[in-house]
């Protein structure tokens, strides 16, 4: 079983401070996304049903989704229920799960702006920057 993590991190949106963002691609039954997310069981499956279940756009219970592309495909990712100091979202991509957990939580309005994901095998930009691991890839979350 594979998983990938990748995290970001950078000034939160809302607010002052810094935000981390961590995306987690993953073969199904590994749990290492429902770890950051703070969901129990080894996938979102559960979650997701609930999020699919919405009341729909102007119903005041309505949960919205956040609208990614991973490899130029349009990718829909669920707000699945998480632990109170982060926002979750998750969803399914080229057979994978797919998270994106923010921290804080207010953090997840990050992915209200135009994300695009690529695969860094088939390209890396020249103007990434690498500087030091997010403490939540070391045990923070």
């Amino acid at each position: 079983m594979r998983a990938t993590v990748v995290a970001c991190a950078g000034p939160a949106p809302l607010g002052g401070g810094p935000a981390d963002l961590v995306f987690v691609a993953e073969e199904p039954g590994v749990g290492l996304g429902t770890r950051y997310a703070g969901v129990p069981g080894p996938d979102a499956g559960p979650e997701l049903v609930e999020a699919l279940t919405d009341p729909g756009p102007g119903h005041p219970g309505h949960v919205g989704r956040a609208g990614i592309r991973v490899a130029g495909h349009p990718t829909p990712l669920w707000l699945v229920n998480s632990l109170p100091d982060r926002s979750a979202y998750a969803g399914e991509a080229r057979g994978m799960w797919l998270y994106a957990i923010a921290w804080p939580a207010s953090a997840g309005h990050l992915l209200a702006e135009d994300v695009l994901l690529h695969d860094l095998v088939e390209w890396t930009p020249s103007e990434l920057v690498y500087g030091a691991p997010s403490p939540y890839l070391h045990g923070k979350a």
